[in-house]
C-alpha cells in the first residue's frame, strides 16, 4: 500500500509479533545506510523504502522503541501529531493524509498546511510544565519579550515560587491548569490572543528539582487591551516532553494557523 506514496506516508496497525504494542509502517525517501553498503539491485532497493518501527505502549505513556531522544507520548495521536511537525528519531517527517490512502480520489484536493494544522488542533497536545510567572510587555514581543520577561525573572530576589501546571493547547487556546492551587486554579489564553512563542534566545536554564531546565514563552494580548502585551514564562517539567516540541506545536500548528474574524 505504502510502495507507490509519497516519504511521510505512514500506516499504523497492530504489531502481531508484540502484544499490545503498535507497528508504524512509512514510506522514505532513500533507503538507510546499512542497506546501500550491500549493493542490492535497483528493484530490491525499492522494496526497503518502506521502514517498520514498534511503538511500545508503557505506564508513561508511548514511544518509538530503540529510540533513547523519543519522548513518552500521551496517546498514539499525540505521537503520531508531534512526528508530523518534526520528524524526531524517524527518517522523515509523518505526512498526514486527508483520506484513506487505500482510496483513489485522483480529484481530490491536496492536503495544505492550513487543513493539517486544523485537525493537529483538534487533537490538541498537553504535558505538565514549571510556571515562573507572567510579566507585563507594554507593547513588545518576539524573542525580545521572551528574553526581557526571563532577565526580569532572574533578578527578582527572593526568586520567584514555580509550581507545576498543567499547558494545554487546542483549538480554543492555551489553558492553564495549577492542579494542586497553589498560584492559581485555571487560566485560558484564546487563539486569537497569543501572538508569539519561543525558547529563551539566551537558552538560560531554571533549575528546577536540582535539575537544569530549559525556558520556553508566550506573548499574549493583556485582556481588554489591544496594544498591551503581557509574556508568560515555563520551564520544561520532564525532559521527554522537552520546551523545544511544545514551542513548536505552539508557534507552527497554533499561532501558524488561519485565525478565525
Amino acid at each position: 500500500m505504502l510502495r507507490d506514496k509519497e516519504p511521510g506516508s505512514f500506516v499504523v496497525r497492530d504489531s502481531h509479533s508484540f502484544r499490545g504494542a503498535y507497528g508504524l509502517a512509512m514510506k522514505v525517501a532513500t533507503p538507510p545506510p546499512s542497506v546501500l553498503q550491500l549493493n542490492k539491485k535497483a528493484g530490491d532497493l525499492a522494496n526497503e523504502l518502506v521502514r517498520h518501527f514498534l511503538v511500545e505502549c508503557t505506564p508513561r505513556g508511548v514511544r518509538l522503541k530503540g529510540c533513547s531522544n523519543e519522548p513518552y507520548f500521551g496517546s498514539l495521536t499525540a505521537l503520531v501529531c508531534q512526528h508530523s511537525i518534526t520528524p524526531l528519531a524517524l527518517p522523515c517527517k509523518l505526512l498526514i493524509p486527508d483520506r484513506d490512502p487505500l482510496e483513489e480520489a485522483p480529484d481530490s484536493p491536496p492536503q495544505t498546511a492550513a487543513n493539517s494544522a486544523a485537525e493537529l488542533l483538534k487533537q490538541g497536545a498537553a504535558c505538565n510544565v514549571w510556571y515562573l510567572g507572567s510579566l507585563e510587555m507594554e507593547s513588545l514581543t518576539g524573542p525580545q519579550a521572551v528574553q526581557k520577561a526571563l532577565s526580569a525573572t532572574l533578578a527578582q530576589q527572593p526568586p520567584p515560587l514555580s509550581t507545576v501546571v498543567h499547558f494545554k493547547v487546542s483549538a480554543q487556546g492555551i489553558t492553564l491548569t495549577d492542579n494542586q492551587r497553589k498560584l492559581f486554579f485555571r487560566r485560558h489564553y484564546p487563539v486569537s490572543s497569543v501572538i508569539f512563542c519561543a525558547l529563551d534566545p539566551q537558552d538560560r536554564k531554571w533549575v528546577a528539582d536540582s535539575q537544569a531546565c530549559r525556558v520556553f514563552g508566550f506573548v499574549a494580548r493583556k485582556q481588554g487591551s489591544a496594544t498591551d502585551n503581557v509574556c508568560h514564562l515555563f520551564a520544561e517539567h520532564d525532559p521527554e516532553q522537552p520546551a523545544s516540541a511544545i514551542v513548536n506545536f505552539v508557534s507552527k500548528v497554533m499561532i501558524g494557523s488561519p485565525r478565525k474574524v
